[in-house]
């Protein structure tokens, strides 16, 4: 990974990170006063840079992806922050289009507003703390770098197996929980996961086996895992999600 390469990202995220709340601020401004031209003229604004700060969270994305573990999983929450801001703000673009019309139509751009400014407030908590844990992280990882002379690459390895085992770990303690407060649910999902392979479903995703237990689909993913680690079930990926088996049923 090139450590160098992704501070000057993220640095460039938080410059424009900073622009564009600068300038959302105008669009409350206008908004309370209902201005529209302003509106449309701070909307496009803010469309620009929404693009340039997707494009960015992509390439930060890009490079600890590489990486995996829990950098992997701040870079891709960063890229969804973007990509759904981005979303909204090009909702109001397509309103604004229709808005000088209708009073109807203006109310319909009022309320995308409001929908927008309540995503803000998550938006720019969750994108500011993002930031700063990864400036955190690379200022850690260059400064043990030099303190101990050895290459980004062998920490980063070191980090990731420490990933995992925190992530096992984990796994387990929420399954020892299942086991011990719902030792029913353990019982049906291996029967579910029984049943639908006896339907000829050899390999079956969480959501079916909430479907014929009723049991949250959550806490089943979370018993899937931990059945996962313990050796009793076999995972896989499949167009994204994850699907399970008992192990010893049928030929992959």
């Amino acid at each position: 990974m090139n450590v160098e390469k992704l501070e000057e990202l993220i640095s460039k995220a938080e410059m424009l990170h900073k622009d564009f709340e600068r300038l959302f601020l105008k669009l409350y401004e206008y908004a309370n006063q209902d201005y529209f031209k302003g509106i449309s003229e701070v909307i496009l604004k803010l469309h620009e840079l929404s693009d340039e700060k997707f494009e960015t969270a992509s390439q930060i994305y890009k490079v600890l992806a590489s990486v995996g573990g829990n950098l992997e999983k701040t870079g891709r929450e960063l890229q969804k922050n973007e990509h759904q801001m981005r979303f909204r703000i090009e909702e109001i673009i397509t309103l604004l289009g229709h808005s000088k019309g209708s009073f109807s139509e203006k109310l319909k751009t009022k309320a995308a507003l409001q929908r927008l400014f309540q995503f803000h407030r998550i938006y720019d908590y969750s994108v500011t703390q993002t930031l700063q844990k990864l400036s955190a992280e690379i200022d850690s990882l260059i400064f043990i770098s030099e303190k101990e002379k050895k290459s980004p690459t062998s920490i980063i390895e070191r980090l990731k197996k420490i990933e995992d085992l925190e992530e096992k770990l984990n796994t387990l303690t929420t399954f020892v929980f299942h086991i011990y407060s719902h030792p029913s649910w353990v019982h049906k999902v291996e029967e579910s996961l029984r049943e639908w392979h006896s339907k000829g479903l050899l390999w079956v995703e969480s959501r079916n086996v909430e479907q014929n237990t009723g049991i949250d689909r959550v806490h089943v993913a979370q018993i899937l895992e931990g059945l996962t680690l313990i050796g009793i079930v076999e995972k896989k990926k499949r167009g994204g999600e994850s699907v399970y088996k008992l192990r010893g049923f049928g030929e992959d």
